[in-house]
């Protein structure tokens, strides 16, 4: 995909008309991970500037779209570590794809940055998930998924919150977060369980048309 075809789709079908002006910015843990949504490329090399981003994690994966083709040749000019670590927005979180961010959180070249297309739902898992990894509490990772990112926690994207209740309800300050995630978490069991709201979910899937 040449650039002036990848920019007509980034900007018309993926949305980044919005991504212009509005970045759903915030650290996570300052000089070490940040989070937004899908930047522009000129948007990235001004947080390379500002705050001296080695790591881009796209948690969309490699969605063949005009903003991964922009996003992956921008972070190979500014010299990036560029990863991708597809999540779910409204599925149980799997538990290979924890593992292995994990292990990319714990190899990468800080400071990181994580987002997602509108860095309001897999992009505040992923932050929890950071700060989970990182000695804190399912109360902390869960302020990453709030309003304040536009996410919705009684619309289908609530599973994410779900996850780590589950969490804390099962096995916080009894056994080590990772290890419940390999022994213990039940991907079918959440995903069963959880009832998710109409209203918000028509909203979060129809008005805003999440991914």
């Amino acid at each position: 995909m040449n650039a002036a075809v990848a920019w007509l789709d980034s900007v018309f079908a993926d949305h980044a008309f919005f991504r212009l002006a509005w970045t759903n910015w915030a650290e996570v843990v300052p000089g070490r991970l940040y989070r937004s949504n899908h930047p522009t490329p000129r948007r990235l090399a001004a947080l390379v500037r500002r705050y001296g981003i080695r790591t881009v994690i796209n948690l969309r994966g490699d969605k063949p779209c005009g903003s991964t083709t922009l996003t992956h040749a921008a972070a190979e000019r500014l010299g990036l570590a560029h990863i991708y670590a597809p999540f779910e927005s409204r599925g149980a979180p799997h538990r290979d794809r924890i593992l292995r961010l994990a292990e990319i959180f714990h190899v990468m070249e800080e400071p990181a940055l994580i987002h997602c297309k509108s860095g309001a739902d897999r992009a505040g898992l992923a932050a929890g998930l950071f700060i989970l990894l990182n000695g804190g509490t399912s109360a902390q990772a869960l302020r990453y998924l709030s309003w304040r990112f536009l996410h919705f926690p009684h619309s289908r994207t609530g599973v994410l919150d779900a996850f780590f209740y589950r969490y804390a309800a099962e096995a916080e300050g009894r056994m080590p977060f990772l290890d419940w995630v390999r022994d213990r978490y039940d991907e079918d069991a959440l995903r069963q369980s959880f009832r998710p709201g109409r209203l918000a979910s028509f909203l979060g899937d129809r008005v805003l048309a999440r991914e």
